[in-house]
């Protein structure tokens, strides 16, 4: 076994959460892991987002975007950050923060998304659209297969852009192509849905109902973002360190190359059977130490592993496979994916 593969899962469906409680937990969690503190403070401040706490979101926003320390995804707690704001009142401060995060043109789909969503929110249809096809053109212009983090960036657009009833075009077929939901993008984002809500017509209403699941489906499967599955990844001289110091390990990683092969392998496996959202962790043989002790076992126990690679999955330690076009190797190489792990196996 040269690659440790972790469905990760929600401990608790959203409606029992207790999210004033939750997101304390997560600021406890990232003063004991400061290297993982953006993602988890992200998600405390989604958290208090939904538990109606929106100026306490703020402050955890704004001690994010002061911290000394490098942010890796300023312009996704900029785009919160407006979001966010614009919820509670503080309108002109969000649009500024918004056009700000347009002009920067970030190369991550998600700040793109967000601003865009907070404008359609607010009724601003059309710059939403212009919003969502500028994110667009950046990132999928010549592009042969849209990342999958790009999914929502080409169903949001569509969205809008049947709400402004304007003809499709090739994104938005495109986007058709991609959605896989048995209602069709076209049905979803009907304005016209609306309308059936308020039939007394049992059968409309049925129809209407099913439409919404459906759509709520697809929502919570967003939500489960980053990586339901999160496959562990260990560099050479921490896989060196780890067997040397944990022997009976050596049957699960035979050689450093064998591990590197069995991950994109698992990882090729895993998507053509349509899994999605795949996910790599890397490992340190302090953090899997401190793991094992935190649950009372030996680092020995192979059976640590996936669970580990849960745990860094959630402290938002993965990173997207497979790389985008032109990315550097998930190996570390220093090597174009497509020119090592990516190029296609010779036969």
């Amino acid at each position: 076994m040269g690659s440790t593969v972790s469905p990760m899962r929600p401990d608790t469906p959203a409606e029992n959460v207790d999210h004033t409680a939750e997101a304390a937990r997560l600021e406890r969690t990232a003063g004991l892991y400061p290297e993982d503190a953006e993602a988890l403070l992200l998600q405390a401040a989604a958290h208090l987002e939904l538990s109606g706490d929106r100026p306490a979101a703020t402050a955890l926003y704004d001690r994010l975007l002061s911290s000394s320390a490098g942010l890796e995804n300023p312009y996704l707690v900029r785009a919160l950050k407006a979001s966010n704001l614009w919820e509670y009142g503080h309108e002109a401060e969000a649009r500024a923060i918004i056009e700000g995060v347009r002009a920067a043109s970030p190369r991550d789909p998600a700040p793109w998304v967000i601003v865009a969503e907070a404008l359609e929110s607010h009724d601003e249809l059309e710059q939403a659209q212009e919003t969502f096809s500028e994110g667009a053109r950046l990132l999928l212009t010549d592009v042969p297969e849209p990342p999958y983090s790009t999914h929502p960036l080409l169903f949001g657009r569509h969205r809008v852009r049947r709400m402004l009833g304007v003809p499709h075009d090739e994104w938005d077929t495109l986007a058709d192509t991609l959605h896989s939901m048995p209602i069709s993008l076209d049905e979803l984002h009907d304005p016209k849905r609306v309308w059936s809500l308020g039939s007394e017509n049992p059968a409309e209403l049925e129809a209407e109902i099913s439409r919404l699941r459906a759509e709520l489906g697809a929502y919570r499967e967003a939500l489960s973002r980053p990586f339901p599955v999160a496959v562990l990844h260990w560099t050479a001289g921490e896989l060196a360190e780890l067997t040397t110091a944990y022997p009976s390990l050596s049957a699960e990683y035979t050689s450093h190359e064998d591990h590197l092969t069995t991950i994109e392998a698992s990882l090729r496996e895993l998507s053509a059977s349509g899994t999605p959202n795949l996910g790599i962790v890397t490992g340190t043989v302090p953090s899997y130490e401190a793991f094992a002790a935190s649950e009372g076992a030996s680092p020995e126990d192979a059976t640590l592993l996936p669970q580990y690679a849960t745990t860094l999955a959630a402290r938002g330690r993965a990173v997207a496979w497979p790389p985008q076009r032109g990315a550097g190797c998930w190996c570390g190489s220093g090597r174009q994916y497509g020119e090592c792990h990516g190029a296609e196996p010779q036969l």
